[in-house]
């Protein structure tokens, strides 16, 4: 959750997918470390199972995220040209404001 926080935060597509590229290996770590706890018995079959599988889920879900973002024309916050006011609009806003 962190990893796809900071990248959609970066304000950019390529660094979001870079970020969830990050995130979905770690989906894909927690579920060897289940099979560590299953071994270990810390989690039971029917427990292991069950978070095996929604991890799993969870990885598709990011990778189905990542495929949307590649042909997206969104290019994220940080490329949106900021809008620029021309110089009679700048007087008249000054003129009006009160002091």
């Amino acid at each position: 959750m962190s990893n796809i926080a900071e990248g959609f935060e970066r304000g950019g597509n390529q660094e979001f997918m870079q970020f969830l590229y990050i995130a979905k290996g770690s989906c894909g770590e927690v579920r060897s470390q289940l099979y560590v706890a299953l071994d270990q018995a810390y989690v039971g079959q029917e427990q292991f199972v069950q978070m095996f599988n929604s991890f799993k889920k969870l990885s598709g879900m990011i990778a189905n995220l990542i495929d949307y973002l590649k042909g997206s024309r969104m290019r994220g916050e940080k490329y949106k040209k900021p809008t620029y006011k021309s110089l009679g609009e700048e007087l008249e806003e000054l003129t009006k404001q009160k002091p």
